[in-house]
């Protein structure tokens, strides 16, 4: 006696993959979102009256209260600054410098950074303050 077998194409459902797309597009979605930004701890000084700034295109110089300078985030040393804030200035006249310094900072620290901005002539800088 002869079995007859049927040969069957495989067929590979679509379905699915169209699920697995969708959720792959979200997640790419959500990490892409994710903004890293390094911050230092410091104790905000406080201010009357602040004035909102948009918080795209900053350069941000960050003191701690041991007088210790932070480039976005990072260890820097003064010097460092001077080379930052130049090679910012000519890429992007328009970038506002930030500065946030611990309210228990003493004042010599932060106007070493003001005198680097004097000599570059840098026009748009804000100091970050606490706004109850």
């Amino acid at each position: 006696m002869k079995i007859l077998r049927e040969r069957r194409n495989p067929i590979v459902p679509m379905n699915a993959m169209s699920d697995v797309a969708f959720l792959l597009l979200i997640f790419i979605m959500l990490v892409a979102l994710i903004n890293f930004r390094r911050e230092v701890k410091i104790e905000y000084p406080e201010a009357d009256r602040a004035k909102r700034t948009s918080s795209e295109k900053n350069l941000e110089i960050w003191i701690d209260k041991d007088g210790a300078l932070y480039l976005d985030g990072l260890p820097v040393e003064l010097n460092t600054v001077e080379d930052a804030l130049g090679e910012t200035y000519r890429r992007a006249p328009d970038t506002r410098v930030h500065i946030l310094a611990d309210k228990n900072t003493p004042y010599g620290k932060i106007n070493s950074v003001i005198e680097i901005l004097k000599l570059l002539e840098y026009r748009v800088v804000s100091f970050v303050v606490k706004n109850d």
